[in-house]
């Protein structure tokens, strides 16, 4: 740590042991969640927020008790693909927040929960963002749910790391799509885990390929996949391609999320499944 250290962690660049400890909390309103699996990417646009959303639905559509804590604070898009837009409710002190439930049971808390119109902008700094998902986890009422699922933000700031510190993370999965530059920008998001001492268990390459509706023929709009050689590369042993989707698209668009096609991800549930099994 350096001397002229400010102890103020959200505002520093420094990779020193203060700022890479953990700082796991507690408390009584999120004792009862039993697993918690952080969905990140190394860079926007890759469908993060739709893999965490058919993560939730495969996971209760296996009859475990589901949570999604969407902390993409500037770029929430949970509830919209849920199709939740009713506001979340606090407790007579206003220090409890009950998260939104999906049809299916599906426990939510996003920023969009709060904020008085879904499209109002969020122009927060770092720091105040990364409290904000320090509160989602520690006073919203999460008791009871065997497995939490949490969008990240693109990238290594500051809200990933607030939550590889602070919550009780037991795995990650990493999102990307077949751009030549991935490997790159997989390996960062593979080394920050590494660095937090938290495990990869899985990574998913969207977007990997285009079926014609018509002859089948299969097309890689972008590139042809290298997510086998990455994934050997950083020793992950779990990997799901998905494919463009118009339909896809169009149930997210239209909030019905928990009717999307889970199947292309059970190996990547079955490995977050065993993570940490009792």
């Amino acid at each position: 740590m350096s001397e002229a250290c400010t102890h103020d962690c959200g505002s520093c660049g420094s990779s020193c042991e203060q700022r890479t400890a953990p700082q796991k909390v507690r408390n009584i309103n999120n004792e009862g969640v039993k697993k918690v699996i952080a969905i990140v990417s190394g860079k926007g646009g890759v469908g993060k927020s739709l893999v965490t959303s058919m993560l939730a639905v495969h996971s209760a559509k296996n009859g475990k008790k589901t949570a999604i804590l969407d902390a993409d604070i500037t770029g929430p898009s949970i509830p919209k693909s849920f199709g939740i837009h009713e506001k979340a409710m606090a407790d007579a002190t206003g220090t409890v927040i009950y998260p939104a439930v999906t049809r299916n049971g599906v426990k939510l808390m996003s920023v969009n929960l709060l904020i008085e119109n879904e499209s109002d902008p969020v122009i927060w700094r770092g720091p105040v963002i990364a409290s904000a998902v320090k509160e989602f986890w520690e006073n919203v009422e999460w008791a009871d749910t065997d497995c939490m699922f949490i969008d990240c933000p693109p990238g290594t700031g500051d809200v990933p790391l607030t939550i590889f510190q602070s919550l009780p993370v037991d795995g990650i999965i990493v999102v990307t799509s077949p751009q030549e530059l991935v490997s790159m920008i997989v390996e960062k998001a593979v080394n920050m885990a590494k660095m937090m001492n938290v495990p990869v268990l899985g990574l998913v390459e969207n977007m990997s390929y285009f079926e014609c509706p018509d002859c089948g023929k299969i097309h890689h709009i972008y590139g042809e996949s290298h997510i086998e050689e990455i994934a050997k590369a950083n020793g992950i042993e779990h990997i799901a391609k998905l494919p463009m989707d118009p339909k896809t698209a169009s149930m997210v668009d239209a909030g019905n999320a928990e009717q999307l096609d889970t199947e292309a991800l059970k190996d990547i549930y079955a490995a977050i499944k065993e993570c940490n099994a009792e």
